[in-house]
């Protein structure tokens, strides 16, 4: 993991010219919103933190920051993918997502809770014949705000 914002910025220009790609001030500010957001991004939430960052470049940077191995693509339900900075840079996590609203949250479970859970997924990797395995953990379901605005009403009283 990198803990700076200067050293995430050093890492993602490294990455990137190494695929032969520039650097750019759009996609720096691509990479800003995404260490500040605090979970995955689609791309009209991207858009609407930063005014002025043309759609189409947006879509071809990330793709861009992709490959490069900067950024990754979460695949949701949902009918967009949403984008977070990759793991090796900010940290092992997991994410809730919402079902109803699409709100997504990044999780990070204590040291003791991901042990037992790597040790339960390499045992289900290791009788499949799985080697080099990793894992990401993606709940879905319905938010607490989601639950309580569709609660039935208690037609008694």
């Amino acid at each position: 993991m990198i803990g700076s914002a200067r050293s995430i910025h050093d890492e993602a220009a490294v990455r990137l010219h190494g695929t032969g790609q520039r650097y750019t001030e759009q996609r720096r500010r691509l990479i800003e919103i995404l260490s500040r957001a605090g979970s995955p991004m689609s791309i009209p939430e991207i858009l609407r933190c930063r005014r002025g960052l043309p759609q189409s470049s947006v879509y071809r940077n990330l793709a861009d920051l992709e490959t490069a191995g900067v950024v990754r693509r979460i695949v949701t339900d949902e009918e967009f993918g949403r984008y977070e900075l990759n793991e090796d840079l900010t940290g092992h996590h997991h994410h809730l997502f919402c079902a109803v609203c699409g709100r997504t949250s990044d999780v990070r479970l204590g040291p003791h809770l991901e042990e037992q859970l790597d040790a339960a997924l390499d045992t289900i990797a290791r009788e499949a014949g799985f080697a080099d395995v990793r894992h990401r953990l993606d709940l879905i379901g319905t938010c607490a705000d989601c639950a309580r605005r569709f609660e039935p009403t208690d037609a008694t009283g």
